[in-house]
């Protein structure tokens, strides 16, 4: 079964449709009350969201999330000392650019307005934080309500 079909007949299922055959179900069936149709709406948002959290993470390097161990610490450092840009750090040690930048900082060569990253999801947006104006507020496109700062 391939990812989209279970997706697919939660959708039909919703629309009052039988998945195999595309006939509208009998009037009198489960599917029509309020909580079914509901909890079908549900389930399909939570597979939707896992497909799509699926398809983030497979975007993400190998080593996201794993330890460091103290030779890719080492190896990171020299690294670095010798000029690599921490881009390239990045891809040779299959991490985040937010993680090397991390790392650096945390072990004392990089100091924090030395980074290129903030937040993110996967930390890799070469994008300064925003600015803030003379009151020291955020921009008005990136505050929500209540103050809130909008989620990318």
């Amino acid at each position: 079964m391939t990812p989209s079909r279970p997706i697919d007949i939660l959708n039909a299922l919703i629309q009052g449709l039988d998945p195999h055959t595309g006939e509208p179900l009998a009037p009198d069936s489960a599917l029509h009350r309020a909580e079914v149709l509901r909890a079908l709406l549900a389930a399909a948002a939570a597979l939707e969201q896992s497909t799509a959290r699926a398809q983030r993470r497979a975007q993400l390097p190998a080593n996201v999330g794993r330890p460091w161990s103290e030779g890719e610490q080492e190896r990171l450092a020299a690294g670095f000392r010798a000029g690599e840009p921490p881009a390239a750090l990045a891809e040779k040690h299959r991490r985040t650019l937010r993680a090397i930048e991390a790392r650096l900082e945390r072990m004392g060569l990089l100091r924090p307005d030395q980074r290129r990253t903030r937040g993110g999801f996967t930390g890799v947006s070469d994008a300064a934080p925003p600015r803030r104006n003379a009151l020291g507020r955020r921009p008005r496109a990136l505050v929500g309500r209540a103050g809130r700062r909008k989620r990318p």
